[in-house]
């Protein structure tokens, strides 16, 4: 069993694009979607949902109106500004617990907060594993990583050779857990100043996790010189490069017609599409 995860040191780079069409290219795979704080691999998939659980991360302060007597401790000194007529916003408590401790008559508690759920879908494509967060509640590597093991459960269990992973943009903590443990990363990144900043960024998470990591320059004709500078960056420093994509309007529709670009279009970014995944297959799978 191998795992791609595809990766961006920013967002809107297209690498949720991308996944979606290895989706349609692949064989034998479970597909998982690790951007939970807006996770949209399924506008492509159009999944049909067989298994939902809730996720339980952090704690929220709850305080107990008949124990309660309003002295305002809590209120004057909650740093997070969350307590108001002494009930608690869940948007804005941060669970750090100090209301508990410093209340005189232990009338506030600590209770475990429902922060999103997770859900195990079939697609056309193969199962699809994904999870979506509460409003205002904060990613964690906990979520991204529960999503990674229940999609590796399900490659065992049927027998899958592959993973394909959507990532999270940026290298914070939900990246690392969906990084971490992986065969090999997809960077995906776009000809711009900011996009060799972050690329250059999300390789060296890459080289601190040691998982082996290829570049796709997507967009690549809008500046062709900062593409070339990217690419001449990525043989400097050891990184191959799997493909470069064209720009192209058949992108935008095939994502308002929510099918995976290969599926909608047979046009110059669909075909730079199919050579990569044949690359990343075969980085995959070497021998």
């Amino acid at each position: 069993m191998k795992e791609v995860v595809v990766l961006s040191g920013k967002g809107g780079t297209g690498k949720t694009s991308i996944a979606g069409c290895f989706a349609a290219l692949a064989r034998d795979k479970v597909l998982a979607d690790c951007d939970v704080d807006a996770a949209d691999l399924h506008l492509l998939l159009q999944p049909i949902d067989t298994q939902r659980e809730e996720f339980w991360s952090g704690q929220v302060a709850h305080i107990d109106e008949t124990t309660c007597t309003s002295c305002g401790l809590c209120q004057e000194l909650c740093h997070f500004d969350a307590i108001h007529n002494f009930q608690v916003s869940r948007v804005s408590c941060e669970g750090c617990g100090f209301c508990a401790r410093i209340c005189p008559v232990n009338a506030i508690t600590m209770q475990d907060n429902m922060a999103g759920h997770w859900y195990i879908s079939d697609t056309k494509y193969g199962p699809l594993v994904r999870a979506r967060l509460g409003i205002a509640q904060e990613n964690s590597g906990k979520l991204v990583a529960l999503v990674r093991q229940q999609a590796r459960k399900i490659a065992v269990a049927k027998g899958y050779t592959t993973i394909i992973t959507d990532g999270p943009p940026g290298i914070g903590c939900p990246v690392i857990s969906s990084l971490s443990g992986a065969d090999l990363a997809l960077l995906v990144t776009e000809p711009t100043v900011s996009g060799l900043h972050d690329l250059e960024r999300i390789i060296e998470v890459c080289r601190h996790f040691k998982v082996p990591a290829t570049v796709c320059i997507n967009k690549y004709d809008i500046n062709e010189g900062k593409a070339l500078q990217i690419e001449e960056h990525c043989a400097g420093i050891g990184i191959n490069l799997a493909g470069k994509i064209p720009f192209d309007t058949a992108v935008n529709r095939a994502v308002a017609h929510g099918v995976p670009l290969v599926e909608y279009d047979a046009g110059p970014a669909a075909g730079k599409i199919r050579r990569l995944w044949e690359n990343v297959d075969s980085l995959l799978s070497p021998n």
